[in-house]
């Protein structure tokens, strides 16, 4: 089956550009780190690697163009999985490089690594989300409403990724090898499963999406993002003296977690009010329609055609 042609190819271009720039330079991370013959090696192995990928995808970013307008966001989850997969394998072997030679690139370039993905992993998001190309979104407030929600999405991405990047940056004293292990595997599997969970409620809501609904990524977003990282900064703080744990995003969990449970109360407490009003307007609904409409009564037209005039014939 021939997917449709693209509506929007700029968005594919943005998407297909951002994707490979983000490789490229991850790319240019492992080269730099390795040395003499096996670094030629290396760099035919990522060209190859590279040359692969761009050819898969080909094909998914068309589909996610085709499908930009609509509200179906299933081939830009395919997107994701496949862009985050393959990109933290790469991650992953830059970190173990650093690990094993802590002298092989200044602290800058470290610096510079969590930059990157704070910048292209977001963005990459926002693209595939595409809020600005749903043409079936008229109302500016919900557009908002749904914008503002992604935003959370887009703040926990930053908060997996700063746990991340712990694991590479200067410090002191290293993590037990376990719970480094535990710790990238861990923000692997949030950074996977996480976003595609956001782009798949968009999918199901469809046409008639209602923002207040989507209840599933701030359900688990909250367990596994605002709970479970707060025990991971906590932990690193006071067993492992770690003074690289921000303290910012230890608060923006808090107050996440007051927020979100705030907002669960609220919308349960909607939910119980609202059967019995809901209950009643549906049973007069159905009243109205089970009562008979009078129908204007029928006349019947008769043809009353004059019969004629018999004159009676006189004779003389």
């Amino acid at each position: 089956m021939v997917p449709p042609p693209p509506t929007n190819k700029p968005h594919v271009c943005l998407s297909t550009i951002l994707i490979m720039s983000s490789m490229a330079l991850i790319d240019a991370y492992l080269v730099e780190q390795n040395h003499g013959p096996r670094k030629i090696g290396i760099c035919i192995m990522v060209m190859v690697g590279d040359i692969c990928f761009l050819i898969v995808l080909r094909y998914v970013a068309v589909w996610v163009g085709a499908e930009v307008r609509t509200a179906k966001r299933g081939y830009a989850m395919i997107l994701w999985f496949l862009y985050i997969f393959v990109l933290e394998i790469k991650v992953y072997f830059v970190y173990q490089n650093y690990k094993a030679d802590r002298k092989s690139l200044d602290a800058l370039a470290r610096k510079a690594l969590t930059l990157l993905l704070s910048i292209c992993i977001p963005v990459l998001f926002v693209v595939l989300v595409a809020i600005d190309h749903m043409e079936y979104v008229r109302a500016f407030k919900k557009r908002e409403e749904i914008r503002n929600r992604l935003f959370w999405v887009v703040v926990d991405l930053l908060d997996i990724l700063d746990i991340q990047a712990n694991l590479w940056e200067p410090q002191k004293k290293g993590l037990p090898l376990w719970a480094e292990g535990l710790m990238f595997f861990y923000c692997y599997i949030l950074l996977l499963v996480l976003p595609c969970v956001s782009l798949s409620e968009i999918s199901m809501q469809g046409i008639n999406i209602v923002p207040h609904k989507m209840l599933l990524y701030p359900i688990l977003s909250l367990v596994t993002i605002n709970v479970i990282t707060l025990f991971i900064r906590g932990g690193n703080m006071f067993l492992y003296r770690d003074a690289r744990v921000s303290g910012i995003l230890i608060g923006k969990n808090i107050l996440a977690i007051i927020l979100k449970t705030c907002s669960f109360v609220q919308y349960r407490r909607q939910l119980q009010s609202t059967p019995p009003a809901f209950g009643v307007e549906l049973q007069k609904n159905s009243v109205a329609h089970a009562r008979p409409v009078p129908t204007p009564p029928q006349v019947v037209m008769q043809d009353q055609t004059p019969l004629p005039e018999v004159t009676t014939c006189e004779h003389t």
